[in-house]
């Protein structure tokens, strides 16, 4: 925001893109030869991509091309030190690094520096119970540590305070379906500063807009 640019994950062709609105139409590629997918910024202006295909996540100082990895980075399995095909990120005000692990069926934590991460939510295997994950896409974090999951394959939103052994489904979860309080793979999410959730659904062609406070947990 500060310097008014976009920075955009092109997976098809391989690259990170960076668009300058003082420059009209034309960006430039920051980051070339990558399998790309989730990424953002952190406060101090780093950039994190995943790279499903190697299975990690990198930080990039702005103009920096080969970074450095924060998550996985040891090859495709199931191990707490590896990723496999890795989707989507969040960071948070201590640089911990939350990767939807789509092929795992988890969400992993990586805190900074970490040679391994931390499972917090799903990590039991493909399945639709409130200790399961299938096949997670968009991962946020709220201020309390609590993890927010679009379990895209199960057509429905998880939540997992911190420190929980299971979450609870906040959206969806009774098949993939297009009412207001129903999901077709939801795969992205983000809050705004009032703490509303937005949600991009991949199946339904669309973006919703939930208050929390109004969202009863079951």
């Amino acid at each position: 925001k500060q310097s008014d640019t976009l920075i955009i994950s092109d997976r098809e062709n391989r690259r990170v893109v960076r668009w300058r609105r003082r420059d009209g139409t034309r960006g430039e590629t920051i980051i070339s030869n990558i399998s790309c997918f989730g990424l953002t910024v952190d406060d101090n202006g780093y950039l994190y991509v995943v790279d499903y295909e190697k299975h990690e996540v990198r930080r990039y100082k702005i103009g920096d091309t080969q970074g450095t990895v924060v998550a996985g980075g040891n090859g495709q399995g199931n191990g707490l030190d590896q990723l496999s095909e890795p989707r989507y990120i969040f960071v948070d005000r201590d640089h911990s690094v939350y990767v939807s692990d789509w092929g795992n069926h988890r969400v992993m934590k990586w805190e900074e520096g970490a040679k391994q991460g931390i499972v917090v939510a799903g990590g039991q295997g493909q399945g639709n119970s409130l200790t399961q994950l299938y096949h997670p896409n968009g991962v946020v974090v709220d201020q309390l540590g609590t993890v927010y999951v679009a379990d895209s394959w199960n057509h429905r939103i998880m939540r997992s305070p911190k420190g929980a052994t299971q979450g609870s489904v906040i959206i969806g979860g009774d098949g993939k379906r297009a009412q207001l309080n129903q999901l077709n793979y939801p795969v992205g999410l983000s809050f705004d500063r009032h703490g509303n959730l937005y949600l991009a659904e991949f199946g339904n062609n669309r973006v919703q807009k939930f208050n929390i406070a109004q969202i009863q947990f079951v």
